[in-house]
């Protein structure tokens, strides 16, 4: 399952956006600390479900919206000189290095300061905390290469080694591939035998930038001055204004039955007769949906997994003819797989014996066989042919 890390400093409202993508339970407090031990939940992508365009019902999706888990960790809040084991940033780095996506919920309000202490509103300029998350991770980056650096350089030198093959050796419990080490190397631009220290952070930052994909999730975007959400917007970054306040509210509603509401919707409809302060209370939440299109959370979910990591959605099925699994469900499966993916790696990626035993696949719209390399687009319905 896809994993993706939501991070950021403390009481920027990400147990409430972890909390809102899972509706899990966990701890939400106005208070630094909130989150000790990483939470871990099962999220969902939406998209729409390929039934209606196949002229067949299933009961895999809501009205036509198909929900796909994805696994999300709310970490622990990260705090200034955390690369130096300041605060939880020890056990915050080591957990973010698994998550292949990173959001970065940031307090668009300006309403906490950089230890996450509650602060008026606007006091503080949310695209510190952008830069302080980067300069974490590069200077994380940094002393990890810098412990063992000169005995490196030694090696490539006298074992005649390409330099991105050995950092990538030492990186690789991170999560760094070779590919990514040579593109860092090549944006720094120098042998690693000349590396100043300042060369071998500005090697760092070209590392992170490769290997860790990122979104901002400008949060609590409902009560947010309009100069501070713009002076994230206009960052050379993915910015979706978010709040998860207002989607966890929503959900909260929606489960009680007040309202029916699904997430990513851009509206909601009242199921139950309400009081006037209730009423109030999501007429200003309506408000919020109209100017942004939504609450951002499930935005923020889509735009990571499809836009920043290409991830697209292919269903398997047995029965190309009915869109069917051997029991007879319609489109029972919704797989998340990278673009470029193969039928004969999808093969694989269903069950190894299945991939072992692979003979070929079938387009189930076209009724088509298709080539064992033929790469997989969004909406694919595919048949694989196997002796497993």
């Amino acid at each position: 399952m896809i994993e993706i890390g939501l991070a950021g400093k403390p009481n920027a409202g990400k147990s409430t956006f972890f909390k809102a993508a899972t509706m899990a339970d966990v701890e939400i407090a106005s208070y630094p600390f909130t989150t000790i031990q990483p939470n871990v939940g099962v999220a969902y992508v939406r998209t729409e479900c390929v039934c209606k365009e196949l002229g067949v019902e299933c009961k895999e999706c809501i009205e036509g919206r198909r929900y796909i888990p994805i696994k999300l960790i709310d970490v622990a809040g990260l705090v200034p000189e955390a690369h130096k084991g300041r605060g939880l940033g020890n056990e915050f780095l080591d957990n973010l290095r698994q998550s292949e996506g990173i959001i970065h919920v940031v307090d668009a309000s300006g309403s906490t300061d950089a230890e996450g202490n509650e602060i008026g509103i606007g006091e503080r300029n949310p695209v510190e905390d952008v830069k302080f998350l980067y300069h974490e991770l590069d200077m994380w980056i940094f002393n990890i290469l810098k412990r063992n650096w000169g005995r490196l350089v030694r090696r490539i030198s006298m074992e005649k080694i390409a330099a991105h093959k050995l950092i990538a050796e030492q990186l690789g419990g991170l999560g760094f591939d070779e590919i990514q080490v040579k593109e860092a190397l090549r944006g720094v631009g120098k042998e690693v035998e000349n590396y100043s220290d300042d060369d071998l952070l500005a090697f760092s930052t070209e590392l992170r930038r490769r290997r860790m994909k990122m979104l901002i999730a400008a949060n609590k975007a409902d009560k947010a001055p309009e100069e501070l959400v713009e002076r994230l917007l206009g960052l050379d970054e993915v910015v979706i204004p978010t709040s998860a306040e207002v989607e966890l509210t929503l959900r909260t509603a929606s489960k009680n039955g007040y309202i029916k509401y699904y997430p990513g919707d851009k509206d909601f409809e009242i199921l139950k007769e309400l009081n006037e302060k209730q009423l109030k209370a999501l007429e200003l939440i309506r408000n919020f949906l109209k100017k942004n299109g939504g609450t951002g959370v499930q935005e923020a979910l889509n735009k990571m997994v499809f836009d920043i990591l290409n991830y697209i959605v292919v269903y398997p099925v047995e029965d190309e003819n009915k869109y069917t699994d051997t029991k007879g469900n319609v489109l029972p499966d919704a797989l998340l797989v990278k673009k470029g993916t193969t039928a004969k790696e999808l093969a694989f990626l269903i069950h190894t014996d299945i991939g072992k035993h692979f003979i070929h696949a079938i387009d189930a719209r076209k009724k088509m066989r298709i080539a064992d390399d033929y790469e997989l687009k969004h909406n694919d319905v595919i048949k694989i042919v196997s002796s497993a």
